[in-house]
């Protein structure tokens, strides 16, 4: 099976001389292709450190960092500009423009891709809009949608430029028991239909059944890899 994430010998810092901290030690991790892996661990384990690094949202320091085929230890600014083109992202704040209507920020999530005519990017915007429930809700501004309403522009918006990769970092957080699940589930479907690879973080136990793996981090170390059936 191919792989989408290969993690090897990974370490990371902040901080310098004596405010040097180690933030993540020795990590090694695969995913599949097509897999849907939650990661989870207490606040300050060095979930998101790992996320934002996957992400090529920060420059791997030591070790191997393989996504979708490209090694990111030691890529330019450039090279991770344009790994990222390639992944979806879904924040726990879901992270919209309040100035920008639902239809203008997902447009956003294709600003990478500039080979699309405007008339492309807006058709392609509304039609996952659409697909994730807001069809009539195109010209709404952030303010006048509801928590859930917001995390589907989210979710839109990550997933508008079909990526290979969909990172989710709390997604569920803010929302509650039913809005949290028909996230997750309206994720774990259009990642399906588009054929990418899921890692989310989450502290959300009742959301834990989507996933074909569940990995734990804690003090900044994996220290559990385990189907969703066999976990504690």
């Amino acid at each position: 099976m191919a792989i989408a994430i290969s993690v090897r010998n990974l370490n990371h810092h902040f901080g310098h001389g004596h405010l040097r901290k180690q933030v993540l030690f020795d990590i090694n991790l695969e995913i599949n292709v097509g897999e849907i892996v939650i990661m989870t661990g207490p606040s300050g384990s060095g979930k998101t450190t790992l996320l934002t690094l996957i992400g090529g949202l920060r420059s791997a320091q030591s070790g191997s960092l393989q996504i979708l085929g490209e090694e990111l230890f030691q890529a330019s600014a450039h090279e991770l500009t344009q790994a990222r083109r390639h992944h979806g992202y879904i924040f726990q704040a879901h992270n919209l423009h309040s100035s920008l209507t639902a239809l203008q920020n997902v447009k956003m999530g294709l600003e990478l891709h500039q080979h699309l005519s405007t008339a492309e990017m807006k058709a392609r915007a509304i039609a996952m809009l659409e697909h994730v429930g807001l069809g009539d809700h195109v010209d709404y501004y952030p303010d006048e949608l509801s928590g859930g309403q917001k995390q589907r522009v989210a979710i839109a918006r990550a997933l508008v430029s079909h990526p290979k990769l969909v990172l989710a970092d709390e997604p569920t957080a803010a929302l509650d028991s039913k809005s949290g699940r028909d996230v997750v589930t309206l994720m774990q479907r259009l990642a399906q239909e588009q054929g990418c690879t899921i890692l989310l973080v989450t502290h959300d136990n009742r959301i834990l059944d989507v996933a074909d793996r569940i990995l734990h981090m804690e003090d900044g170390m994996l220290t559990r890899n385990a189907a969703p059936s066999a976990r504690a």
